[in-house]
This record gives structure tokens, sequence and C-alpha cells, in this order.
């Protein structure tokens, strides 16, 4: 069972605000003692969520939370939209797929860099990701 320790909410609606994102996570991975690697693999994540939800949806808010399970720490980042949702999200979460001119690593790539990664989405109604980094996975 996951308990929540520490809860944030950052609304993104600009470019600036990944910013002030990418902050509130390294603070919250920093007070868990999360190290450097672990860190900079979770931050690359949110950036990448971050830059989805501003490019397809216009936005969303983050859920920034500490959390905890047995004896392990870590962050949990929740990102909801509003958008026009992922069409075929099994389709989307394969390598080189982009509905943008982009590389298709977005989704995948952010799953295997952190340790949890679950995603949600509605056609016309928008998408949920949640994503998990241990401290020490």
């Amino acid at each position: 069972m996951i308990v929540i320790l520490n809860k944030d909410v950052v609304k993104v609606a600009r470019e600036q605000d990944t910013i002030l994102l990418r902050n509130r996570v390294k603070e919250c991975a920093t007070k868990i003692g999360m190290g450097l690697v672990n860190q900079t693999k979770l931050i690359t994540a949110a950036s990448e969520l971050v830059r989805n939800m501003l490019k397809y949806a216009n936005g969303g808010i983050v859920n920034i939370e500490i959390v905890s399970k047995g004896r392990e720490n870590g962050v949990r980042l929740i990102f909801v939209d509003q958008g026009p949702g992922i069409q075929d999200i099994n389709q989307a979460m394969k390598d080189g797929f982009s509905t943008g001119k982009s590389l298709g690593l977005g989704l995948p790539g952010t799953r295997r860099l952190v340790s949890e990664f679950d995603i949600k989405s509605a056609v016309n109604e928008g998408t949920t990701i949640s994503i998990i980094k241990w401290k020490n996975g």
C-alpha cells in the first residue's frame, strides 16, 4: 500500500511553468535522499511529460507527492490534462511512434526512466499519467 507523506500541485499553462515543476520535483527528491542519477531520471521524465502536456493539451496540472511503500520512499507525479486524449495508447507506447514531428521517444522513453508508469486516456476527455521513482529504484 502506498502512503502519501507530502503533496503539492503545480498548474502548467506555459513553458515557464516547467522550470517551477522541475524545481519542485528536485526539492522532493532531495528531501527523501534520492541519489543524483535517479533525480536526473525523474526530472527528465517529468520534463518530457510536461512538454507533451503543453504541446498536445495546452497544459494541465501536476500533483507532486512524496510517497512510501513499506520502507521505500519515492516521488509520485500525476499529470492530468483535459486535452484531446490519446487515440491508441498501445501504439503511443511503442518506440518510434509520434503524432507530432518528433522521434517518438517520449512515452516509452519516460516509462524506462521511472520505477512505475501508468497511463489512462479517453479521446476528447484528456489524459492522466502517473509515474513513481523510488529512492533506490
